[in-house]
């Protein structure tokens, strides 16, 4: 699971940000290149972070998808599928950008109320 890999360097920067206070919330942006997989997110960072000040923090990942451009009939979209073909003309004659991104977005500590 590369999932840790990536965790190692989130779970740096939920502590350096956290400075001792309690975690309740992670919310990780990840492209779709990544190809991670919620469960298995969630898993490494509740692993990692045992002991920690994020210990009991629940992980929201936010996947970005790929932007899809058609060579054959010039269309836009977007896309999860690195094998992806074109959404209007089939053609599989398509590039693939972006999707490769990971941040931090945000961190809600214990006992923090959010407005409703």
């Amino acid at each position: 699971m590369h999932e840790y890999g990536l965790c190692e360097g989130i779970l740096d920067a939920v502590r350096a940000r956290a400075a001792g206070r309690q975690v309740a919330e992670v919310r990780i942006r990840a492209g779709a290149r990544h190809g991670v997989v919620h469960e298995s997110m969630s898993q490494a960072f509740q692993h990692m972070a045992a002991g920690t000040e994020a210990a009991d923090a629940v992980v929201d990942l936010v996947v970005i998808p790929m932007s899809l451009h058609c060579e054959a009939c010039d269309a836009n979209g977007h896309t999860d599928d690195f094998l992806a073909t074109c959404p209007i003309c089939g053609s599989d004659r398509v590039e693939l950008t972006g999707g490769d991104e990971l941040t931090l977005e945000s961190i809600r500590y214990a006992g923090v109320r959010t407005a409703t």
